[in-house]
């Protein structure tokens, strides 16, 4: 029977990929000379299922590697060999080595050795081992006396369904020393009843080895819970000592049997490696808790009933008691969908543990490059946000971790100078604070430096001398593109690129990135992020014959014009005083290209909202209802507009557009150097 295996690679490429974080975590808790045999496990059998289900796959590369790896591992938990520094630091690349392997091979392209084969070397140096007789001399021969096992596989009927091809264990069980088997075929329907991805024989082994148990559970270790298995010591294989003719062409039968099928896999591995059967792409998946299925299953069943209630009113005529009961299922119904869209949304929900997971890695790696001494600590790992939101703020937060190391934190003699602990302290905390999750990235180390910041600015051109700034306001200033405070180019920072593409990568999900400062005590990046990218609470609003949708996180206020409190500047730019504000006006109507639409500042209302630590005033016909959107990208279905982050469908079908805040203030031209100008010229307003 053929089965084509490459449907079970993505969940494969997933479990892997969780096996080598579980490995990395493991592997930064421990401690040379202080071994803990439950973490050492728990790497070992990451190491071990990967191994396993490379080799079931044909992957054989990584099966390779991943060998002289977990042989490593084998000596360090049974004792053989003390867990070295040396140890660990390898053990770290080859996670980074197999992460690369795999990425390849997930998309289909040959991985590139180079690394695996260096560090596979440094491997079989510690190992003791040639490069010649790497393979052979892994097992090293033990001089105790050989024993035989029967080994009883009944496979449950499902086995191949999970991915799993029985040869490959007879393989390795095989390895192990002298083998013959037998098959039981006893549960083998009638041909009309067969399935043909369904497994209905078992098979009983006598295994002839100087191993013990211990080796050929770990062989069934990957099936142990699609199987049932039982391993016997039993003797020889034969009572005599010279087993007779006739016991001979037996064991004869069953190993040839063993090896023709052996051999029938690996020429089917090597057809399905030379021309792949399937396209991975890029395609992802969740893994939802079963809490949130039965919740969406329940509320789907809710949503039915309510279905099936409302078509048994619409039957006959239309009553005034029907009326009623009708109005009453419409609002269950939208109680309904409203607990529906909850429920949905629960499901692309995820724990910021996934994204705060990479950070002991980044830490311990960036700190002793740098020769400093860093604890991380981490708060709120189970705050929950949207998977695409937590995708795309993982770079962001890599960068600013990075920064904080490089630029925060002193090395440990200045900070012991400057009478503090020699281990400075980064701090990543996440929780929810409205409809939106904070993510705050905090180092107890030197501070901004507010003089050197701004007369670097100033020697590039970007903020005038004579230019008066707040200190919140000059910090803002590490944000401007080509903004870099380092005396030397490093591969840590210092290029002029980064925390602009920061804040624009954090826009772009429509959030906020702020930062404070204390000279001396350190920094605190705060990240404001929309808990999901795909439903929105907005305000409607119009302009003429014309709906728009304005983000309800970015108002402020809305309010009435007051003529007396308006001001024009250069440029014909209206602003309105507002407690001791400036703030500019901008003109949807003008911006947008509508007519039929207010133009006259005191007939119309404002909405104030903010962007970037920047407030700006839409004049609009009237504000209507407030509601939430489903989102949809317009890139996706038309092409970008400027102004515009989106479109969605209301209640009556019309076609509304999300206003972009951040990228109407750029359209109409008010950038950063435009409300410095204002806060130049307050005096100028203020006398007049």
């Amino acid at each position: 029977m053929s089965i084509d295996l490459s449907q079970f690679f993505e969940v494969f490429f997933e479990e892997s990929f969780e096996g080598l974080d579980a490995m990395e975590a493991e592997l930064l808790n421990l401690e040379p000379g202080d071994l803990d045999s439950e973490t050492i496990n728990t790497i070992f059998r990451a190491a071990h299922s990967i191994k396993g289900g490379s080799g079931t796959f044909g992957f054989n590369s990584v099966a390779d590697f991943t060998h002289v790896l977990e042989t490593l591992l084998d000596q360090i938990r049974n004792g053989e060999r003390n867990l070295e520094n040396i140890h660990v630091n390898l053990l770290l690349k080859s996670v980074d080595c197999l992460r690369e392997m795999l990425g390849a091979l997930q998309v289909e392209q040959e991985p590139d050795l180079t690394e695996s084969n260096v560090l596979k070397a440094e491997f079989e140096s510690i190992l003791n081992i040639s490069h010649g007789d790497a393979q052979e001399s892994s097992s090293p021969i033990n001089s105790k006396s050989l024993d035989t096992y029967q080994v009883d596989f009944k496979p449950l009927h499902h086995l191949f369904k999970t991915g799993n091809e029985p040869l490959y264990l007879f393989n390795e069980l095989a390895d192990l020393g002298e083998c013959s088997v037998s098959s039981d075929l006893t549960d083998i329907p009638d041909i009309h009843d067969i399935e043909p991805d369904e497994c209905y024989i078992a098979w009983t082994f006598f295994v002839e080895t100087h191993e013990n148990d211990t080796k050929i559970k770990e062989i069934f270790e990957w099936v142990e819970d699609d199987a049932t298995i039982k391993i016997t010591l039993c003797g020889g294989l034969f009572e005599d000592d010279e087993p007779t003719l006739e016991q001979d062409k037996i064991v004869e039968e069953r190993n040839s049997e063993v090896e023709v099928e052996v051999t029938s896999v690996k020429e089917a591995t090597s057809e399905k490696n030379k021309k792949p059967t399937k396209t991975i792409g890029e395609s992802t998946s969740i893994r939802v808790g079963i809490d949130k299925v039965d919740s969406l299953i329940n509320m789907v069943g809710e949503l039915v009933i309510t279905q099936a209630m409302l078509t048994q009113l619409g039957e006959g005529d239309m009553t005034e008691n029907k009326q009623m009961a009708l109005k009453e299922g419409l609002a269950q119904l939208a109680h309904n969908t409203r607990d529906l869209q909850e429920s949905v949304m629960r499901i692309r929900m995820m724990p910021i543990s996934f994204v705060f997971s990479r950070f002991p890695r980044l830490v311990r790696d960036i700190s002793e490059k740098l020769g400093k001494e860093v604890e991380l600590k981490l708060i709120g790992e189970t705050t929950e946000l949207d998977k695409t939101v937590m995708e795309k703020i993982s770079d962001p937060m890599v960068h600013l971790v990075r920064n904080s190391l490089d630029h925060g934190l002193e090395t440990p003699e200045h900070r012991i100078e400057a009478g503090k602990n020699p281990v400075g302290k980064v701090t990543l905390n996440a929780f929810h604070q409205g409809g939106n999750i904070v993510i705050e990235i905090m180092d107890d180390g030197n501070g901004l430096n507010t003089d050197k910041i701004k007369s670097k600015a100033i020697e590039k051109g970007l903020i005038e001398e004579s230019a008066s700034l707040t200190d919140d306001e000059v910090n803002d200033l590490i944000f401007l593109p080509g903004f870099s405070t380092a005396d030397a180019v490093s591969d840590l920072s210092g290029r002029g690129v980064g925390m602009d593409v920061v804040k624009r990568n954090i826009h772009a999900l429509n959030g906020s990135i702020d930062v404070t400062s204390e000279r001396d005590k350190g920094s605190t990046f705060t990240i404001r992020l929309p808990l999901t990218l795909a439903i929105l609470d907005g305000q409607l609003v119009t302009l003429g014959k014309h709906t728009y949708i304005v983000p309800l996180i970015s108002i402020v206020e809305s309010l009435q014009v007051d003529l007396k409190q308006i001001n024009c500047v250069g440029g014909g730019v209206d602003v309105l005083r507002l407690r001791e504000e400036y703030i500019p006006i901008l003109r949807l109507f003008q911006i947008f290209n509508h007519t039929g639409a207010i133009e006259e500042l005191d007939k119309g209302l404002l909405v104030i909202v903010e962007s970037d630590n920047q407030k700006v005033g839409l004049l609009v016909d009237d504000l209507l209802a407030q509601q939430q959107v489903v989102i949809k990208s317009l890139e996706a279905n038309y092409q970008k507009v400027d102004g515009v982050s989106g479109a969605t469908i209301l209640g009556d079908g019309r076609v509304s557009l999300i206003v972009d805040i951040s990228g109407l203030i750029k359209l109409a031209g008010l950038k950063r150097a435009g409300s410095q100008k204002l806060a130049i010229d307050k005096s100028i307003l203020e006398s007049g």
